[in-house]
């Protein structure tokens, strides 16, 4: 296995790098055209032919102290028949100056290889964060991508999933939660090419103050897609009436024999669900955590354990105004063990007995 910067990858591993950057076109965005041509960082993984890795790559990104900003220029690649899971970290120090960290991340799943990644941007909100990414899948190729967006003053991700082989599989979760006057950009594309191909995107955002979100989708199944199955969600719920939610999903379908599917909805919190959840003795502020919960509890179902917990308690440090980290303190570990025996009811029987 090789996690190295990708200036030793362009030296060491020159042909991977190549694909990478052949598959990035430059003249269809700008900010793809800036990282191709300034990168200053980066980072590349390569996971070797039919190996199973049991823990997870962690990657840590943090803004410099000195004011400039990171342009980053990160590959990945999964060989044939491998397996892994990428947890990628991004922060940032509260800093007089505004910094940007602009990314162009290349992923490329070969057959039969499967990878979990998660996203956690908790970076200051005086900074910038745009991601440009592109993933694209072989023959049964799967990718289950988790993000949770909570930091930046502005946040813009465009993501693309190319389905280039029979079965391949691609599942992106998206949670945002903005508060003051942050800003969120999404856009997530999924690219059927090749038949019994099957996608799947649900996006959920959660906006206080005077935060906002775009959410822009589309599904295209391609002329030899045939028998690919395809969903695209994008929900938002407004705590304050001063936040704000778009969302604009798409379809694109040139062949018969297909399932697709889209839908989108931003509402302001229920006032009755409150005032219900009041008469049972929780205050507002726990009321509108508890429908919170409620409105992720689909979405959380789809993740592991561990993501489920680091989005938790990301959601309840920001509620509550602290530093945004997911360092694994005692007070994390409390989230893991809750949702270690949330879906599982035997787990639950012993916690109970365990705590009587």
């Amino acid at each position: 296995m090789v996690i190295t910067s990708i200036n030793d990858a362009v030296k060491n591993n020159p042909e991977l790098i190549k694909k990478a950057l052949e598959a990035s076109n430059s003249k269809e965005d700008k900010f793809t055209a800036l990282n191709n041509a300034a990168f200053n960082s980066g980072i590349f993984i390569h996971i070797p032919r039919n190996l199973i890795l049991e823990k997870p790559i962690h990657i840590v990104s943090c803004l410099s102290d000195d004011g400039i900003s990171t342009i980053a220029r990160n590959v990945i690649f999964a060989d044939e028949s491998s397996k892994a899971t990428i947890v990628q970290e991004l922060y940032s120090s509260k800093a007089e100056k505004q910094q940007a960290y602009l990314e162009l991340l290349n992923t490329n799943v070969a057959p039969n290889a499967q990878l979990d990644v998660t996203t956690l941007q908790m970076m200051d909100q005086s900074t910038v964060n745009f991601s440009t990414r592109r993933t694209d899948l072989g023959q049964d190729a799967k990718i289950n991508w988790y993000s949770g967006l909570f930091g930046s003053m502005l946040s813009r991700y465009k993501i693309e999933y190319f389905l280039n082989g029979t079965g391949a599989s691609a599942n992106d979760s998206e949670v945002i939660f903005g508060n003051n006057e942050q800003s969120f950009d999404i856009q997530t594309n999924v690219n059927h090419e090749s038949p019994s191909t099957e996608g799947r995107v649900v996006e959920k955002s959660i906006l206080r103050n005077k935060s906002k979100s775009l959410f822009k989708g589309m599904i295209r199944i391609k002329e030899k897609a045939t028998k690919s199955n395809s969903f695209l969600s994008g929900r938002s719920i407004l705590l304050d009436k001063d936040a704000k939610s778009d969302a604009i999903p798409g379809l694109e379908i040139f062949t018969n024999d297909v399932k697709a599917t889209h839908s989108a909805s931003v509402a302001q919190i229920d006032e009755e669900q409150i005032f219900y959840l009041k008469t049972r003795c929780l205050s507002k502020e726990e009321a509108e955590r508890t429908i919170v919960e409620g409105f992720l509890e689909p979405l959380s179902r789809k993740m592991s354990y561990q993501v489920r917990a680091w989005i938790a308690y990301l959601i309840e440090s920001k509620w509550d105004s602290r530093e945004l980290t997911i360092n694994t303190d005692e007070e994390l570990a409390k989230f893991v063990e809750i949702e270690e025996t949330r879906y599982n009811e035997d787990s639950e029987i012993e916690q109970h007995y365990k705590y009587r």
